[in-house]
């Protein structure tokens, strides 16, 4: 049987010059029925075509071609819309949970697929949790669906994932166990009361652990500290760093676990950071 790429390759033999048929990606996003694709500049003038053709082998009703990387404070996307329906908005399916969202508006990383199923049963029903960059539930769902905690406080600054978060809480059934806060986290998040702290977050996350550590309970507790790191710097020179950080915030830090969720570019790749921190 064909593999969906052969497929696809075949089918853009009919459109494309047999030169630029090298430059057909063969990796792509999915999300939902939505599909993400990163053309080179190569294929620009057939983006139309091509992108039609990968529709209809994966099914789908929309195709984005991605144009930069995720930025800023709201993490928008640098995505436009190439080929098929306007309306973006699309439902995706992941290990029994259901994600509403825009892939225009909302970024989404299937890369990270790995560190949502583990993170859905790292909690327990007796723990709260602080979810501080929430977007539209990533981590917050998994785990509220299948460790059911006390509660998780959700908090998320762009408007328009909040939205969808307050939709996938009500969507999931878990609108019992997650409270979604609207704002920037170190002035909103709750202090003082989180048994584990999430921070699912890419550039300067650094400058957050102090938040992270005002949430947690007097005891202390967990913390997931996610960025981008040098891999040659993982953990030793990482840990130093953030023992810098928080010299003045906590009596004993232990490193429980590190994870190299995926490659960013050679030599750097996001990781998690499983921290135990006693306050």
């Amino acid at each position: 049987m064909k593999t969906p790429f052969q497929q696809i390759r075949e089918k853009c033999e009919q459109i494309l010059p047999h030169s630029l048929l090298s430059y057909l990606p063969k990796k792509w996003e999915k999300i939902g029925d939505v599909l993400l694709l990163k053309l080179p500049a190569e294929l620009t003038s057939h983006q139309s075509g091509i992108a039609e053709t990968y529709a209809t082998i994966l099914s789908c009703k929309s195709v984005l071609k991605e144009s930069g990387q995720v930025d800023g404070l709201f993490r928008v996307p640098d995505v436009e819309l190439i080929w098929g329906n306007k309306d973006t908005e699309t439902t995706h399916y992941e290990n029994g949970i259901r994600f509403r969202l825009d892939p225009i508006k909302i970024m989404f990383s299937s890369g990270n697929i790995d560190e949502r199923i583990r993170m859905a049963t790292i909690s327990n029903n007796s723990e709260i949790v602080v979810d501080m960059f929430a977007g539209i539930g990533y981590f917050s769902i998994p785990l509220a669906v299948q460790s059911r905690p006390k509660r998780v406080f959700s908090c998320e600054i762009n408007p328009d994932a909040y939205a969808y978060l307050e939709r996938n809480t009500v969507l999931n059934h878990v609108t019992d166990i997650i409270e979604p806060i609207l704002g920037d986290n170190q002035i909103v998040a709750p202090k003082g009361v989180a048994d584990r702290v999430i921070m699912g977050y890419f550039g300067e996350t650094k400058s957050y652990l102090h938040t992270a550590i005002s949430c947690l309970k007097k005891k202390g507790g967990i913390i997931h500290y996610h960025d981008v790191f040098q891999d040659e710097k993982v953990p030793e020179k990482v840990m130093k760093d953030v023992a810098r950080e928080l010299y003045s915030e906590c009596s004993d830090m232990t490193l429980e676990h590190v994870k190299r969720v995926k490659s960013i570019a050679p030599g750097n790749a996001h990781y998690v950071f499983d921290l135990r921190v006693e306050t």
